[in-house]
């Protein structure tokens, strides 16, 4: 939801929002959402999917990964907060210790049952702007995975799952990511 101001929102504004609530600045305007436990379960499930088999090396022959959970990204004055961003190893050898990142992810995802009016028309055309090469939009309240690749024109849309189907999805379609999983209680 956005959080009416008279001007364009600061980063002091942002700061300002109480801690239970994550908030971004899109396009000058400051915005504000909870989560939902359905959001939280799914976003858990899938790092532990992709965690365990793309970072550090765990997977044998898979590619290594940087995989973080609701990093802060600056790009310009553009502040969005996704549910989880990752950069491939050699784009981020070691996680620097900073209070947010300038360096653009490889791929995001937006877990979003609260937010996905936001994600779809704010942040995505922000990701693309700022180089992110692919973006997962999930939804756990109809149980749902959309997967988009930017390229020159914008994102494209790849895939749309739903249910409990079995995928693969870019950038991590070395694995078959069974979607039961990420609804599992």
């Amino acid at each position: 939801m956005a959080l009416p101001l008279e001007r364009p929102a600061t980063y002091e504004d942002l700061l300002a929002v109480p801690d239970h609530l994550i908030a971004e600045i899109i396009d000058g305007e400051l915005y504000a959402s909870g989560r939902s436990n359905a959001q939280a379960r799914a976003l858990t499930n899938l790092i532990g999917e992709l965690g365990s088999r793309f970072r550090s090396g765990r997977g044998a022959g898979l590619e290594d990964w940087v995989i973080l959970m609701r990093p802060e990204l600056h790009f310009g004055e553009q502040v969005l907060v996704p549910s989880v961003a990752a950069w491939r190893r050699e784009r981020m050898p070691v996680i620097p210790d900073v209070d947010f990142f300038e360096l653009a992810p490889d791929w995001v995802c937006e877990v979003s049952s609260l937010t996905g009016a936001l994600d779809g028309s704010k942040k995505l055309p922000v990701y693309a702007r700022a180089g992110v090469r692919y973006c997962w939009l999930i939804d756990p309240t109809p149980r749902t995975l959309v997967v988009f690749r930017s390229d020159d024109e914008g994102w494209r849309l790849l895939h749309a799952h739903s249910g409990d189907a079995k995928v693969r999805a870019e950038p991590f379609d070395a694995i078959e990511l069974e979607l039961a999983s990420l609804w599992a209680r």
